[in-house]
């Protein structure tokens, strides 16, 4: 009986240290470290989010941002700067070198600021991709931005405002002819920072969390491949195979390649500007709406008129909307960009349309894809006589060649194949050539 109690005391000794153990494991503090770096954009918005989020759910002490940025876009921005503001964990921005333009704002959104020695904040002025200062109406937005957020994290909004306004006067730093960036002495002397540091290690220390558990958060592959398919680049790419995969798809019977890539580019465009807040299911819509009257265009009306173009209307407007965020602010450099973009993957898509058209034909790979005479009399096949026969002969349509279609051709209903073009139902046509079973025609 002493030998069970005794075992029984020992498992409830063990389990007692189990649960010291395990609560003095999670009342160590934890303490999130993001990386603001380089080139602030709308894909940089969701790694952000994601850090504020697991920080909040796992009770950290703190989030810290560490900032080296020339700035970016400023719907990017701000979008950063509400999730940090929003924020119930304490927010700390630790300027590495420079925290300029954008990357002001978003150093002004955290509840504490630290600076490096010889580090700089400051030059808010909106600016397009050109460098070029933009209207007074966006001065005006970011200069409101600024000094609502400095108000916000109870910093000094005269210097905030004067960050973005060279007309702001603030006495003993700058006149006013100049914007306003301050060095890191400078921000601690005004009150925009509150202390220099030279290393994570001392910043831990000044917060009283050198005990602390780090935990540095890269952006994951998903974060990554959303910033990668909203590279300017990638994007026109996409645009460009979503066109020319359709014009392709409409142009050939059945569904195919083309039809495919067109799907996955086109599932990637607004997958990924649907995430970035870029697209909405508006835009979405739109171009399930152009690509319907476009097919009624071409199977159900004959010719191409009002449903065909509102069609391409719809589809090319959705595409240039799915580059435009739905931000308060018109940045008319975002719009000569996304122009920009779109016209030149319709440009490029009409290139790479007419190559296809002009090349691809003569090639071993379309020689695989459709059949050819490759099977000579010797072999013992032969094409029919009949069909030899009709090269040179003339007839008309009956149905849209689209390409493919019914011909009456010497009173008999013959399928045949436009060598490229789209022909009208009625029109004349002349049998150009012989290819295996396939008749190819032309229009008179």
């Amino acid at each position: 009986m002493k030998f069970g109690v005794s075992k029984l005391k020992k498992l409830l000794l063990v389990l007692i240290n189990l649960i010291f153990l395990t609560s003095a494991n999670y009342s160590q503090p934890k303490v999130y470290v993001a990386e603001i770096d380089g080139m602030i954009d709308l894909g940089l918005a969701p790694y952000v989010k994601r850090i504020v989020n697991e920080a909040e759910i796992n009770s950290a002490s703190a989030i810290i941002f560490k900032i080296n940025t020339f700035g970016g876009r400023v719907d990017a921005a701000t979008k950063i700067k509400d999730a940090i503001i929003n924020s119930k964990v304490k927010t700390v921005a630790f300027i590495d070198k420079r925290a300029i333009s954008a990357g002001a704002l978003i150093s002004l959104s955290c509840d504490k600021i630290y600076m490096v020695p010889g580090a700089s904040i400051g030059a808010t002025t909106v600016v397009d991709q050109a460098m070029n200062k933009q209207s007074e109406k966006a001065q005006s937005y970011m200069r409101a931005e600024m000094r609502a957020t400095a108000e916000r994290t109870g910093r000094r909004t005269d210097i905030a405002e004067g960050m973005v306004d060279e007309t702001v006067e603030v006495e003993g730093l700058v006149d006013s002819t100049k914007l306003i960036t301050l060095t890191s002495a400078e921000a601690v002397k005004y009150g925009i920072a509150d202390s220099i540091i030279t290393d994570m290690d001392s910043l831990l220390a000044s917060m009283n969390l050198e005990e602390a558990e780090l935990i540095t958060s890269k952006s994951n592959w998903a974060e990554d491949f959303i910033r990668f398919l909203n590279n300017p680049v990638i994007t026109s790419i996409l645009m460009m195979i979503i066109l020319v995969g359709f014009f392709t798809e409409i142009k050939t019977p059945g569904w195919g390649l083309p039809g495919t890539a067109a799907v996955i580019a086109l599932s990637l465009f607004f997958g990924a500007g649907y995430i970035l807040e870029l697209a909405s299911i508006i835009e979405i819509v739109l171009f399930i709406v152009g690509i319907v009257l476009l097919l009624i265009e071409i199977f159900v009306i004959p010719g191409f008129g009002i449903f065909g173009a509102l069609g391409i209307i719809l589809m090319i407007g959705s595409l240039f909307l799915g580059l435009i965020s739905d931000f308060p602010l018109v940045d008319w450099s975002l719009i000569q960009m996304a122009t920009i973009q779109l016209a030149g993957s319709i440009v490029l898509g009409i290139i790479v349309v007419y190559f296809l058209l002009k090349f691809l034909p003569k090639s071993n790979i379309w020689n695989k894809l459709i059949l050819q005479k490759n099977i000579d009399e010797q072999s013992g096949y032969t094409s029919d006589v009949k069909l030899k026969e009709l090269v040179g002969k003339e007839g008309k349509a009956i149905t849209d060649l689209r390409p493919s279609g019914t011909a009456l051709i010497e009173n008999k209903r013959v399928d045949v194949v436009t060598s490229g073009g789209y022909i009208n139902k009625n029109a004349k046509i002349i049998v150009v050539s012989e290819e295996g079973s396939k008749i190819v025609v032309d229009k008179v």
